[in-house]
């Protein structure tokens, strides 16, 4: 099969994603269809963009951890100060959109690594109460993440930081070298900027590698002392994400394909980050005409059950914990006992047989278990980005560009960034 294949922004990851695209399209006959043409018919058609996008995205991870190797001392200084300076006493992740939900990912691995309080805080809430929201324990460390960083609460929220919180250091992960974020502070000695590769920052509206490679990019901070033990995560990573590809893709783009009017995302810990990114992508990817929302298990049986209808798709993203899992069973049980939803997809390494129905898909993730909780979020989040995709594509939507009549865009409009009028509270 001749599969036509658009530009790379980097000549020595070329042959490498194009070997891997030809396997898929030789050996996932859903996606031959779409890559067989050439490039300027993809785009033509609308997908292009996020069909590359999602499907380079186990290869340019293992890129992010050769970066975030490399850059290990920039990033150690971010954390622990220079030689004669102090560790961060805290740590907020921050972001707006995809990009808070990257940030959530990293919470509890983070806490768990640096022992130090962990948050994760919207853009738009540092701007609204500055510092306010902040961990109370000094000096303290802002990890701001964007894909382009030209959304106006990129560099609003580090101004505000700049003049509000002297003593804070700043660390921008983003996938954009050009972007006002990365560009606007070189130089100052606050501010620590880590830049992916270029083909990370998607050219689709919707954000897909960008996302998982922030989320792995921010998960080396919890490794600066183990380097080779990150390599080797982020590789059985990939190679878990090329498995889940070559294995799933076909059922979950049948699955998508099928009619559902809404669909709720079920995730526990550090998974909670990958299903509201996923109840987003289907957002955006729809229009809004699926309606979609996240919740953690044991949240749902508090109002949000009474959102799972039967027409409703339900994925669940199973914890490779005993305990948590042991508490996730229980409530996908109780979701099969009152016979709610239409479908459920359940994603995990070792799904138990008596938690699926027959019209249910089991994507099992062989090795999830080994790598963790921590760091499954990018395997999870993928199902969710497939889901999108191919669910847009049945409603006849442009999955590059979904927005028909440009409620939402690619970077979000400017807005005035308001400044307090004197000192806050």
């Amino acid at each position: 099969m001749s599969v036509k294949l658009g530009n790379e922004a980097g000549q020595s990851s070329r042959p490498a994603t194009n070997v891997w695209l030809r396997e898929l399209a030789d050996r996932v006959p859903v996606l031959a269809s779409l890559l067989e043409v050439s490039s300027e018919q993809q785009i033509a058609r609308g997908y292009g963009h996020t069909l590359r996008e999602i499907c380079q995205q186990p290869l340019t991870w293992l890129e992010t951890s050769e970066i975030a190797v490399e850059r290990r001392e920039l990033l150690e200084r971010a954390v622990y100060g220079s030689p004669d300076g102090q560790r961060a006493g805290a740590l907020a992740l921050t972001g707006s959109g995809s990009s808070l939900s990257a940030a959530d990912c990293l919470v509890l691995p983070l806490q768990r690594s640096l022992q130090v309080p962990v948050v994760s805080l919207s853009g738009g809430q540092l701007l609204t109460d500055g510092k306010r929201v902040l961990p109370p324990l000094e000096p303290r460390l802002l990890v701001s993440f964007a894909r382009s960083g030209n959304s106006p609460e990129s560099c609003g929220v580090v101004d505000l930081l700049l003049d509000e919180d002297p003593a804070c250091r700043h660390l921008v992960i983003t996938c954009n070298r050009n972007g006002k974020l990365a560009a606007s502070y070189a130089g100052n000695p606050r501010i620590a900027t880590l830049t992916l590769a270029d083909r990370t920052c998607d050219r689709s509206l919707m954000m897909t590698s960008s996302f998982t490679n922030m989320v792995l990019a921010g998960l080396s901070l919890a490794y600066l002392g183990a380097p080779a033990e990150y390599r080797r995560l982020v590789e059985a990573l990939a190679a878990s994400a090329r498995s889940l590809m070559l294995s799933h893709t076909g059922c979950l783009a049948e699955l998508a394909r099928g009619s559902f009017a809404s669909a709720v995302y079920l995730a526990s810990g550090a998974n909670i980050g990958a299903a509201r990114e996923s109840a987003l992508k289907l957002l955006e990817s729809t229009g809004g005409r699926v309606r979609a929302f996240a919740e953690t298990y044991l949240g749902l049986r508090h109002g949000p059950m009474a959102a799972v209808h039967r027409e409703t798709l339900l994925v669940c993203f199973l914890s490779s914990d005993r305990l948590v899992r042991a508490y996730e069973q229980d409530v996908i049980e109780e979701l099969n006992s009152k016979e709610l939803g239409l479908a459920k997809v359940i994603v995990g390494d070792d799904i138990p047989e008596q938690l699926l129905n027959p019209q249910d898909l089991a994507v099992r993730c062989p090795g999830m278990a080994a790598a963790g909780d921590d760091a499954a979020p990018s395997l999870h989040v993928l199902v969710g980005q497939l889901i999108a995709f191919f669910q847009c594509m049945q409603q006849g939507l442009h999955p590059d560009s979904p927005s028909v009549d440009g409620v939402i865009s690619r970077v979000v409009e400017s807005f005035r960034i308001h400044r307090p009028a004197g000192e806050r509270k």
